[in-house]
């Protein structure tokens, strides 16, 4: 999956990579080749007496110091630029993709999991590339170079090297195989914090409410030691690495001393070569330690790759029509075919055999106990859910034929949770349509009696919004978004119990203004109190996903004794009437 998801995203930067391992080859030839330039320094001016040698070695050692100081730079410019602009790339592929996604998979992924996993996790891949950018294309040329500049050196201690590094490959592979599962572990209980933390803000006015401080302090202490716990134990795995490293170094400097030692008392090799082949040792276990430190970082990113790539590998349930249908002939009629929806695994469906129109111009209510699927008849509208069986059709044609942009240019939806973006009024109100001007903003206001309570707000249009408009009530975050709705002038406007927060008398009000203004567009109406919908049109009254009976308030009080039921838990005897 790393490999997989490296090769799609770094496709781009080809040039960059170039320019970064020929950047990163020069610092490394001219790192080894110090090492050979101060052996002779110390063999030819040093032991020999020989000035304007040592002068002109000196001189070249400079030289070539400074060469690896800009290649290096370059490197570590190129490698930034890569590393930063393939996060950018992925974390823009990863949105796009949950663009695209119905509320079935974003319910399968859970919303905290999607924030980790194009925050934190393509972090952690995008460090392993600036880490291979910085180190890891250095590491094997430095580490072939130095082999075949120590072995020119001295052959007799070569044995040396291949202990070091047979030593340190095998602790490595052993640490490396046991902090694997760790980091995925890792990963999921960050899903979890995160999730617990999301819930606590969400519903901090309910905590309150109930008094549960200390409850929910206590699931966030353990979710919080959770992912300490698991950072821990992926800690001490991993730094064991340095220490190991470290000792590995220091004794192979011994041996390399002891048995140099022994060589250069034989005659068999001089000081300055003992010095440089010392030298080129360390520059090998360094190498090896540049790819313990990328090592370290791989497995993470390995886990982290994974669950970018389950989402990127995710397809919509909603599948977009092959040859979409762009163009409709009338104006906002509704027409559902025998339709049934069950989730993925469920025993039974949510709705089945929900067979109705709703013509342009006129109301459509569909009421119903908790759980009877109102709210998810009107998702299959806007085709939010594909039906499971049968047809949704919007002006006569089915909406999984309908271009989407047709479609979601037709329906305006009001959710049952009204949801406002962190902005201003005016913002909010404008994802409806951007071109709105402010005369069309007070009008919708108006209508949607907000228009009071705005004024009122300080910089009116221009007052600001929090993030899921906390700082309004609930019954002014229903108004605004059924003014939002009202800025976009669809053919199809579905309410989902958006007037549950409104009290009897503006609730009255609303619907009053609402009749003019949607008078010549199809309206569905989901609601829980039978004075709003009791003069709709028709009413569809749901129970257990199963249509109980369909008409206007007089004759459902006849023949529909669910709807009677609805209704006397409502009102008293002698209202009925």
């Amino acid at each position: 999956m790393l490999l997989k998801l490296l090769r799609t995203y770094l496709r781009p930067y080809g040039a960059n990579i170039v320019a970064i391992v020929l950047l990163q080859f020069g610092a490394t030839v001219a790192a080894l080749y110090l090492p050979t330039l101060n052996a002779r320094i110390i063999d030819d001016g040093v032991a020999q007496g020989d000035i304007p040698t040592i002068w002109s070695l000196g001189a070249a050692m400079l030289g070539v110091t400074l060469g690896q100081i800009v290649c290096q730079a370059g490197a570590i410019y190129f490698g930034a630029r890569t590393a930063m602009g393939f996060g950018r790339d992925v974390r823009a592929a990863i949105f796009s993709r949950v663009l695209s996604f119905s509320t079935r998979e974003v319910n399968t992924f859970g919303a905290p999991s999607l924030i980790t996993r194009n925050t934190n996790d393509v972090q952690q891949v995008q460090q392993l590339v600036m880490m291979t950018a910085f180190m890891i294309v250095q590491a094997p040329i430095m580490m072939v170079g130095g082999m075949f500049m120590a072995l020119r050196e001295d052959i007799g201690l070569s044995w040396l090297i291949a202990v070091a590094v047979a030593v340190l490959g095998v602790i490595i592979v052993t640490i490396l195989i046991q902090a694997l599962p760790l980091f995925r572990a890792m990963q999921t209980r960050i899903d979890a914090l995160n999730r617990v933390l999301r819930e606590q803000i969400s519903g901090l006015r309910v905590i309150r409410a109930f008094v549960r401080e200390p409850h929910e302090a206590s699931r966030f202490e353990q979710a919080n030691f959770d992912v300490t716990d698991a950072s821990l134990r992926v800690g001490r795995r991993m730094l064991t690495l340095f220490p190991v490293v470290q000792l590995v170094m220091t004794a192979s400097s011994v041996g390399v001393m002891w048995f140099g030692g022994l060589r250069v008392d034989a005659g068999e090799m001089q000081i300055g070569q003992l010095t440089a082949f010392l030298q080129y040792l360390m520059q090998i276990l360094m190498s090896v330690m540049m790819s313990t430190m990328m090592l370290m970082i791989a497995p993470r990113a390995q886990v982290c790759a994974t669950r970018i790539q389950e989402v990127l590998g995710t397809r919509s349930s909603v599948v977009p029509p092959a040859q979409p249908v762009g163009d409709v002939l009338a104006h906002g009629a509704v027409s559902l075919r025998d339709v049934s929806f069950a989730y993925p695994g469920a025993d039974a469906p949510v709705l089945s055999n929900i067979t109705f129109d709703v013509t342009p111009g006129t109301t459509t209510a569909i009421i119903g106990s908790t759980g009877s699927g109102k709210t998810t008849l009107v998702n299959l509208i806007p085709r939010l859910f594909d039906a499971t069986s049968g047809a949704v059709e919007v002006d006569g044609i089915d909406v999984r034929r309908l271009d989407p942009e047709v479609l979601w240019n037709t329906v305006g939806l009001v959710p049952q949770r009204p949801y406002l973006f962190s902005g201003t009024v005016a913002s909010n109100l404008r994802y409806g349509n951007p071109e709105a001007t402010d005369e069309e903003l007070w009008h919708a206001l108006e209508v949607a009696q907000a228009r009071d309570f705005v004024e009122r707000m300080d910089g009116q249009l221009d007052a600001p919004i929090a993030q899921g408009g906390t700082n309004v009530s609930g019954g002014q975050r229903q108004r605004l978004s059924i003014a939002r709705a009202l800025v976009r002038r669809p053919d199809v406007y579905l309410f989902d119990d958006s007037f549950s927060a409104l009290d009897v008398v503006t609730d009255a009000r609303l619907r009053a203004a609402l009749k003019p203004e949607t008078a010549d567009a199809a309206v569905v109406i989901v609601g829980q109190r039978v004075a709003t919908i009791a003069d709709a049109d028709q009413i569809v009254v749901l129970d257990d996903g199963r249509i109980e009976g369909i008409g206007t308030h007089e004759s459902l009080l006849a023949t529909c004794p669910t709807y009677v039921e609805i209704v006397e838990s409502q009102f008293k005897a002698e209202e009925m009437a």
